[in-house]
């Protein structure tokens, strides 16, 4: 029969015969050899050539949404709300009538239409 020589070496520690590729020695427990990095870290290529800029040509702009100003539609509530002044100049046609012919929604819709207004945005948008 053919035996295959088996490399060894000797522990630097404790002198025993040790397997020529042990990092650490099964007699001492001892590190005999640095730890070898098997491979080296990846090389990242990026290839992006993405020159896209956003242009949004819609600035400011709402599709279906009419600008109207706060300080109008708030004085037209405080004069003419009970008539519904503000609701038509919203083009809320039909809640107008209604303001006409309830009164305001028997007042209590001016005065919550009236506090709404103080908290709106200038410009606000209605559809």
């Amino acid at each position: 029969m053919e035996e295959t020589a088996v490399k060894q070496k000797f522990c630097k520690h404790c002198g025993e015969k040790i397997d020529y590729e042990v990092i650490i020695c099964p007699k001492c427990g001892k590190q005999v050899e640095e730890f070898k990095q098997a491979t080296a870290a990846p090389q990242v290529v990026i290839n992006n050539t993405n020159t896209n800029t956003n242009t949004n040509a819609n600035v400011g702009v709402v599709p279906g949404l009419r600008p109207k100003n706060k300080w109008v539609s708030l004085l037209l509530c405080f004069f003419l709300g009970f008539f519904g002044a503000h609701k038509f100049y919203e083009n809320k046609a039909g809640m107008g009538v209604l303001y006409i012919l309830t009164a305001g929604l028997f007042g209590i819709g001016c005065l919550v239409d009236f506090i709404t207004l103080l908290f709106k945005p200038n410009p606000y948008y209605v559809m």
